[in-house]
């Protein structure tokens, strides 16, 4: 199929950034520490799971026996076809699936909790995709998240934002690197949980991708 045509059939797009990244994220859960916090992300969960942009599939490995199914939701092709083969070796039920977040291809409150793991970044609307998250959400369900997003310092914040209208999305797969995670979901109605911040990588000069927040907040 040419690039051309399979572009405009796929919701999402970036073969040589989908490339990067499923060889970059590899290494950061083997030397960087995120393989921990993906544990940490999902520990406890139970019921029916739904994660957008599942990636590569690395949450799999590290959901707990009480979930009974992930709805996993991925829009690029590529990372769609990992997916797919890290759920074949995943110890739960995984339906890797085709969709974006903006329009989630589940029932409306169908799931007992979400998952957004490094997306929340790059989805297009972000208001519209929380709406989707509650609308697919049970009264009371749990949305776990990990993110990175807005920097605590002026400085890094003007850096985030000279970044995010130039090269940084063209260059990373439509990413923003200072979104405001937490803002973003209280303005769509989640009630925040207990989260905390978390540098990555935790030593060196800081990235404006380098602050990251991990946490839950609930279905009102």
């Amino acid at each position: 199929m040419p690039s051309s045509t399979r572009a405009a059939q796929d919701a999402v797009y970036h073969p040589y950034f989908a490339r990067f990244y499923a060889r970059l994220s590899v290494a950061a859960d083997e030397h960087g520490g995120v393989a921990e916090l993906r544990k940490e992300l999902l520990t406890g969960l139970s019921g029916r799971v739904v994660e957008i942009g599942a990636g590569n599939g690395l949450n799999f490995a590290h959901y707990p026996p009480a979930v009974s199914e992930v709805v996993a939701v991925e829009p690029e092709r590529h990372l769609r076809q990992l997916a797919a083969e890290s759920a074949m070796r995943a110890d739960v039920r995984v339906d890797v699936l085709p969709g974006t977040a903006e329009e989630l291809p589940v029932e409306s409150g169908s799931c007992d909790a979400a998952v957004a793991s490094l997306v929340l970044c790059s989805v297009a609307d972000v208001p519209r995709s929380l709406g989707e998250l509650r609308r697919v959400l049970r009264p009371g369900g749990e949305l776990r998240f990990y993110e990175h997003g807005r920097a605590g310092g002026r400085v890094m914040r003007a850096v985030q934002r000279a970044a995010d209208r130039t090269v940084w999305p063209l260059l990373l797969g439509g990413c923003h690197s200072g979104r405001d995670v937490l803002g973003e979901l209280t303005a769509a109605g989640f009630t925040l949980g207990p989260y905390r911040r978390v540098r990555m990588p935790e030593k060196g000069p800081p990235t404006p991708a380098s602050y990251h927040v991990l946490g839950t907040a609930l279905r009102g």
